[in-house]
């Protein structure tokens, strides 16, 4: 009796041992940071538990796991234009909890901090950035708007612990009115722009044609009067010399002597003999 009673004993002592043990260890999975609760208070004088094993006094204190990895968020922001004009954004954010102050977020906030900061915050921002734009600048300067959307989003959340690391705009969806005007105002802005495009060819084809006609008509400006100073040169030379003619004769004679000469005829040319 006493033996089994002290074989119960032993059993219950190693069941209270293997509880207590159980209770003293905690684990902080991989990816995580663990912020340490007393009585369910968050102890804000410890820094976050990093990853693997801890001892901790069981029954007293317990560990929450909190994921500091890259984490996603995408949400459909309906907002209006400055110009009203219905705009659904899409913004993709990704981000993590601060690893260094997931207990204060984790104070402050709890575990569903999407749903009570991230997601209001996007909303809020998306309204307030798109109502300093028209529909068509939403379009056109679309890095503008994002630049002003992601600046916002990261001061919101940081005030919360929260680190922003990418924030995506993946679409801008207006009625299908005003998407039709903006495809028809795009295409005629191309159609003015090629029009303007074939005036500048056609003007500098004109130019070039009118430089080509200046260019013939000084060659045929400078030939003629090429022209005229030889013969200005061989009159000159005629009243100086009258056998200047006779010299020119020569030059042009092809050496062959006529095969007929009419009677009393003389030779077309005159050759000069020595006296």
């Amino acid at each position: 009796m006493n033996a089994a009673r002290g074989i119960a004993i032993g059993i219950l002592i190693l069941i209270i041992i293997g509880v207590v043990a159980f209770a003293s260890v905690k684990i902080v999975d991989a990816g995580h940071r663990g912020v340490l609760l007393h009585w369910n208070a968050v102890d804000l004088t410890q820094p976050p538990l990093e990853e693997g094993l801890h001892f901790v006094v069981p029954f007293q204190d317990d560990v929450v796991n909190i994921e500091v990895r890259t984490l996603k968020y995408a949400n459909d922001a309906r907002s209006a234009s400055r110009d009203l004009q219905t705009v659904e954004t899409t913004v993709t954010v990704n981000y993590h909890p601060d690893r260094e102050s997931v207990h204060r977020l984790y104070k402050n906030l709890g575990l569903d901090y999407e749903d009570r900061v991230i997601q209001p915050a996007i909303e809020e921002t998306v309204k307030q950035v798109t109502a300093r734009y028209n529909a068509e600048e939403l379009i056109t300067k679309r890095p503008l708007v994002k630049d002003d959307i992601e600046s916002s989003i990261r001061e919101r959340l940081d005030q919360f612990d929260i680190v922003t690391e990418v924030i995506s705009i993946t679409d801008f969806e207006f009625s299908p009115l005003f998407a039709q005007a903006i495809e028809a105002k795009v295409e005629a802005e191309q159609n003015a722009l090629k029009a303007e495009n074939d005036l500048r060819r056609i003007e500098v084809e004109a130019r070039q044609r009118e430089a080509n006609a200046i260019g013939v008509a000084n060659a045929n400006i400078a030939e003629a009067k090429g022209e005229a100073e030889a013969i200005a040169i061989i009159n000159k030379a005629l009243a100086e010399n009258p056998n200047y003619l006779e010299w020119l004769k020569t030059q042009a004679w092809d050496g062959k002597l006529p095969l007929v000469v009419g009677e009393g005829g003389t030779p077309f040319i005159q050759i000069p003999v020595s006296p």
